[in-house]
């Protein structure tokens, strides 16, 4: 019952986030980084785990230039199907990306380095929706989640308002994020 509830939810959440206009996104990427950037758990790490956004997703592209330009390690991560698993590799430039299945972009291994999840001080954690307690629903496959399970460190996840919900159904194998930023700041959580 939870997997079809999450199904639904994720569906919905998916086709509110395509129907923002154009210009209204902008303006809440804007927000949401300016709240990142302007944080301690930004200002505190030296390595930070992102995606590569894609679509309606809230872009990643000026995160990754400014922790650049603030001369910190990028990393993103590639997908292991078979494993369902994640692992992150260095990303010093959009041209060790490649185009993979589902079109996402993903680092070229046999270009970048890979990163131990221990020596990722900030991870950036995709989702389409959030409860206040730092569950969330993702894009489905569990990868993230099977990746929180032994990391230390932070982790923090950008949404609108919108996509904050009273409660997530949750199963055994769902992590909370520690911390959530909005358009109105960041919660601690």
């Amino acid at each position: 019952m939870i997997h079809l509830d999450k199904l639904q939810l994720r569906k919905s959440a998916i086709e509110k986030l395509k129907n923002i206009p154009e210009k209204t996104k902008q303006t809440i990427e804007k927000q949401l980084i300016d709240h990142l950037v302007n944080s301690t758990l930004w200002k505190e790490a030296d390595t930070v785990g992102i995606t590569m956004s894609q679509g309606f997703e809230w872009d990643t592209t000026a995160i990754i230039e400014a922790a650049w330009k603030q001369n910190k390690i990028v990393c993103v991560p590639k997908c292991i199907p078979q494993e369902k698993k994640l692992t992150f590799y260095q990303l010093d430039s959009y041209d060790q990306l490649e185009v993979v299945y589902y079109n996402l972009m993903e680092p070229k291994p046999n270009e970048t380095r890979e990163i131990d999840k221990a020596a990722i001080d900030l991870l950036i954690v995709p989702g389409l929706l959030f409860d206040k307690g730092g569950f969330r629903i993702g894009f489905g496959g569990g990868y993230y989640d099977r990746f929180l399970m032994d990391y230390p460190n932070e982790t923090v996840s950008l949404l609108h308002g919108s996509q904050l919900v009273e409660k997530i159904p949750r199963e055994e194998f769902d992590l909370p994020v520690k911390h959530l930023i909005t358009e109105d700041g960041i919660d601690e959580l």
